[in-house]
């Protein structure tokens, strides 16, 4: 499975963007799909996923109520879209795709992912 990452940039505080992965291959809807994030002082975290289905999906509680993923199987492709953002939302994004573990519970473990996308930069900033 190949990754294809788009979207990202500057945007300024309280704006929006939305983050695209294109994936390759027939497997792409038996996944289950997650966005992270990397800045230089931390380690990469996860901020959302989705299950295979598009049924169930994960937070972080940073970003709970601003961000959203989604999936579109049709398209092999998963977004995040990015609301109100704000300058601690500053970092690199990847997507990444994992084998599934629970039917109703999307993988949260960064071990568990096998498959990443290139990354794309997401500055906030005035």
């Amino acid at each position: 499975v190949q990754l294809v990452q788009s979207g990202g940039g500057l945007v300024q505080p309280e704006g929006s963007l939305r983050l695209s992965c294109a994936a390759s291959g027939r497997i792409f809807s038996s996944l289950d799909m997650g966005w992270f994030r990397q800045t230089p002082d931390k380690e990469r975290e996860i901020v959302a996923s989705i299950g295979w289905s598009g049924d169930s999906t994960y937070y972080a509680d940073s970003v709970k109520g601003r961000f959203t993923i989604s999936r579109d199987n049709a398209k092999n492709t998963v977004y995040l879209q990015m609301n109100s953002l704000k300058p601690e939302d500053t970092a690199d994004y990847y997507c990444a795709a994992g084998i599934p573990k629970h039917p109703r519970d999307p993988v949260q473990s960064i071990g568990e992912y096998n498959y990443w996308g290139q990354g794309t930069q997401v500055t906030v900033s005035s």
